[in-house]
């Protein structure tokens, strides 16, 4: 688990679940009720062209697409039902977009992106689409999207809204690793706190047998997977939906996805807004470190909020997972609740303040009832577990995608040597997202493209970065450096003053500044602050 890459949150504020084996799989068997075909740039197939715009050029690293892939018609029709649950309302349409696997090879063989869409209610003043990222990497944007619009009516009266599956995750060629009874095996013989050497030579022999079953599985995909690529398939989903610049609204790794679309676009960035953001300045050690210090501050604020000291109460909960480590708890599935799925569950209410009195039920049965129903229910939940044991493949994209785009590669001893330190930071969350540096991408077969991602972005119009202090998985620092890495101009600095992974949807000051700049194109004054 990266807790940072977890699909945003909000989605379940907002009325969608997290992702499970039942969400919309995609547009791969479409119902009846097709639309008519539309060509590229989104006109009626019997409409008169309009004037190109003059094509700017961005990036070096820009390939010129064949007019093949350039000049798409987009298939709408009927989305399906997911496996299990219903299919999106009569509303809702899906398409798929060929994109190149190779963008250096850019004629050669293609990828099939799903698309889904719900068209603008007011027609005539419609803007054009406002495309979303959810985050992860590996959220569905296809199967999330329709489960959680209702949070963005208001978008929806003058945009299409629009999200996609990005390469490597859902119907979009997702990347798989492992079968289900290898990832419950891993999750109950795995100690993600390897205390022993024979524990440290599991942990990375895990790690590295989950990077093989993705070479296995996907091997030809993986090279392609990282964000880079992600964002060039986002301008050719833009153009062949007929939009001249790109409206953009991401959400945590959505962020990260959207400020390298601004540096290999500047010219194309239309109105696009940052929330939950990752920090761009910071490699995989960094990542870890941030988060240890955004998680700790997060359960130290839900303490305070419980009345309870936050260092006192920090230690007890160390001590209860050193106890669940010793011997894990029983539950009522027969299955038994391990250190690491503790500390699972433990992250995952602390994304939003409205689930922390499910943590603190959780916490109590564990503690003085020496039962773990809560925490294990909370742990399958983030891990995509349903209760018939079937895992969804998120995690799976999720490591791909961050492995592709990531060159850091820590040891053992290097995760080893940074223990004192992130204990320190926090007794509960550092052991853990120490040793995470090291096995995270151990022994993957790909190589990282990046340090750090490229997020400069001159030249692009202002793009909104919203901040909240109390975030847990993208604390608000990394707002900031985000703001700043886009440009004097370019970055323009929200701040939301309170709890929770994302914004928009939770605090109205917030939703109504995004709205306004969305809709009428208001800039908020930089630094702006929202309480």
């Amino acid at each position: 688990m990266r807790a940072h890459r977890r699909v945003h949150r909000a989605a379940v504020r907002t009325g969608a679940a997290l992702l499970s084996a039942g969400l919309l799989a995609g547009c791969g068997l479409l119902s009846s009720e097709p639309e008519a075909s539309e060509p590229a740039h989104g006109r009626p197939a019997d409409a008169s062209a309009a004037p190109e715009p003059t094509d700017l050029k961005d990036s070096p690293r820009t390939p010129e697409l064949p007019s093949a892939l350039t000049s798409q018609r987009l298939d709408w029709k009927r989305c399906p039902a997911p496996g299990t649950g219903e299919a999106p309302g009569s509303a809702w349409r899906c398409a798929s977009v060929d994109v190149p696997l190779d963008y250096a090879e850019p004629s050669g063989e293609t990828l099939s992106i799903a698309l889904v869409r719900k068209k603008a209610r007011d027609k005539g003043r419609r803007l054009g689409s406002l495309l979303f990222n959810f985050g992860g990497p590996g959220g569905s944007g296809v199967g999330i999207l329709p489960r959680s619009a209702d949070a963005y009516a208001k978008l929806n009266s003058r945009y299409d809204l629009v999200s996609f599956d990005p390469r490597g995750v859902a119907a979009s060629s997702g990347v798989r690793c492992r079968t289900d009874k290898e990832q419950e095996q891993a999750h109950r013989s795995v100690d993600l706190t390897p205390d022993t050497a024979a524990e440290e030579t599991a942990f990375i022999e895990d790690a590295a047998d989950f990077g093989a079953g993705c070479e296995r599985r996907s091997g030809a995909l993986l090279p392609h997977v990282g964000t880079t690529n992600a964002a060039r398939d986002l301008d050719l989903i833009r153009e062949v939906l007929g939009d001249e610049k790109l409206s953009y609204f991401g959400f945590s790794y959505g962020t990260e996805l959207g400020g390298t679309y601004a540096h290999l676009f500047p010219h194309r960035v239309g109105r696009t807004v940052l929330d939950a953001v990752v920090d761009p300045t910071a490699d995989g050690t960094g990542h870890a470190r941030n988060q240890t210090t955004g998680f700790q501050r997060a359960l130290a604020n839900y303490l305070k909020d419980r009345g309870q000291d936050p260092e006192e109460g920090s230690e007890r909960i160390a001590r209860l997972l050193a106890r669940i480590d010793r011997s894990p708890l029983r539950t009522d599935s027969g299955r038994e609740l391990s250190e690491s799925l503790a500390i699972t569950g433990i992250v995952t209410p602390l994304y939003s303040e409205s689930d922390w009195p499910a943590l603190t039920a959780a916490l109590d049965e564990a503690e003085n009832a020496g039962t773990g129903n809560g925490l294990i229910r909370l742990a399958d939940s983030y891990n995509g577990r349903d209760e018939q044991g079937r895992y969804d493949a998120q995690n799976h994209a999720q490591r791909a995608i961050s492995c592709a785009d990531s060159a850091s590669r820590p040891t053992v001893d290097e995760a080893r040597a940074l223990l004192p330190e992130f204990r320190k930071l926090s007794p509960v969350f550092g052991p853990f997202l120490a040793w995470d540096t090291a096995g995270w991408c151990a022994q993957w077969p790909v190589e990282g493209e990046h340090e750090t991602p490229e997020t400069s972005a001159p030249g692009a119009g202002p793009i909104l970065v919203v901040g909240t202090t109390g975030d847990p998985a993208t604390p608000y620092e990394g707002a900031r450096r985000m703001a700043d890495e886009l440009g004097r101009g370019v970055g323009i600095l929200l701040t939301n003053k309170g709890e929770g992974h994302g914004a928009y949807g939770g605090n109205d000051c917030v939703t109504s500044t995004i709205d306004d700049y969305f809709l009428d194109g208001k800039v908020p004054e930089d630094g702006k602050t929202c309480s």
